[in-house]
């Protein structure tokens, strides 16, 4: 983390010098926080050993951080250590929290996560938001919020941040909504609408899905495509563990890839996109199911009763997922593919078919299909621990 270019001011040697000072103590914090957060409890000496500073250095950090209600002390470090044993320090369980939120076609989702990665509050509601305005549904979000946030705060945390995820293409470095075609929302300013006074983050819900499986996945590696699914399809690349983005923040638009040029028209006003094929409702048309509160819980009951219809209805929504992705791995060549969202919970029946299609169409080796365990939670708690991260990465803008 280096200092804000505006503080640093050419020629100028002492203010250079005090800058570089002010940049490193920052950086420090950070590197205390991260090694806290992954490691411990541990001793001052345990961190300083494995951040490469001096114990005196290390103390004046933590005291810092103790002082700000980041990191706690637990008392004596656990026994079997040569020498003194040193009191044992711990990410703090009542300081900061980060907010999530997540905006789908037929749920509003809240959770508050703190700093050891605990979620410590929650709150949902299954609501209708198609063809809704705005403002309506950023209202219900807005109550479900500040239910959270009391909550939290019941238990002494506080609210460092909020990060909200839609399904729609957001504006990088913006929190407006250029399209959310499931949504039928257009050019939508998030931040205006949503009457939350927090520090404000806007994503795509696929970004924040992919987050969650880099940060809490189990032997996810650092090279992946991230694919999600409810009504729209998503995904999100990650390379070298971090998110690519694209210029306009607009990568990942997998749902509307073309698989059959001349198909069915889709809202996003193209045709034969894979959302008329493997999303939700196409799914459930194609295997003569009507609309309910759950249809991936509907399909999965179906398809494991042995129900042809829907099982069928699964293996070609799989070989248009296979399609889909074909163009995907052999440009971008990632590790795996990870199914997350209602796709997880689909998986046993669409990965037959995804995988002999990926296999027939892709050059070199094969891509290897996983499954996440994190499901439909992904996008709300890749939201909420992003807050997390933001306070790790500068404990010093936490305070």
């Amino acid at each position: 983390m280096s200092a804000p270019p505006h503080e640093a001011r050419p020629g100028v040697t002492g203010a250079r010098l005090a800058d570089t000072q002010h940049g490193m103590r920052r950086r420090n914090l950070a590197r205390v926080m991260h090694t806290v957060a992954a490691h411990g409890p541990l001793s001052r000496a345990s961190v300083a050993s494995r951040i490469g500073l001096t114990r005196a250095a290390v103390s004046t950090l933590v005291d810092e951080l103790t002082r700000s209600g980041l990191l706690e002390e637990l008392g004596p470090e656990r026994p079997g250590r040569v020498g003194r044993p040193g009191s044992a320090l711990a990410v703090s369980a009542r300081g900061p929290v980060g907010i999530g939120a997540e905006v789908g076609v037929d749920h509003l989702s809240v959770c508050a996560v703190d700093l050891r990665g605990d979620v410590r509050a929650r709150a949902g509601r299954a609501v209708g938001n198609r063809g809704r305005p705005p403002e309506p549904v950023l209202a219900d979000l807005a109550e479900l919020i500040g239910q959270v946030v009391r909550e939290a705060e019941r238990e002494g945390l506080r609210p460092a941040g909020l990060a909200v995820a839609v399904p729609g293409l957001v504006a990088r470095d913006s929190h407006t909504v250029v399209r959310a075609p499931n949504l039928d929302w257009h050019r939508t300013d998030v931040g205006a609408l949503l009457p939350v006074e927090l520090p404000l983050t806007v994503d795509n819900e696929a970004n924040f899905g992919a987050r969650a499986e880099l940060w809490l996945g189990e032997g996810v590696p650092d090279d992946f495509l991230h694919v999600s699914a409810e009504v729209g399809i998503g995904a999100a690349l990650v390379v070298d563990g971090l998110l690519l983005r694209g210029s306009r923040g607009f990568a990942g638009e997998l749902g509307h890839v073309p698989v059959r040029p001349d198909g069915p028209a889709c809202p996003c006003g193209g045709r034969g996109c894979l959302e008329q094929y493997a999303g939700e409702e196409a799914v459930l048309r194609a295997a003569g199911l009507r609309q309910g509160p759950d249809r991936v819980g509907l399909l999965v009951e179906r398809a494991a009763d042995g129900d042809e219809k829907v099982r069928q209805a699964l293996r070609d929504a799989g070989t248009a997922l296979g399609i889909a992705l074909t163009g995907a791995v052999n440009l971008l060549d990632p590790r795996t593919v990870v199914l997350g969202g209602a796709l997880s919970r689909l998986a046993p029946w669409l990965i037959p078919s995804l995988e002999e299609e990926l296999g027939r169409r892709t050059a070199g080796r094969g891509c290897s299909v996983t499954v996440s365990r994190i499901g439909s939670d992904g996008p709300v708690l890749g939201a909420a621990h992003s807050v997390v991260r933001a306070v790790l990465d500068d404990p010093a803008g936490a305070v």
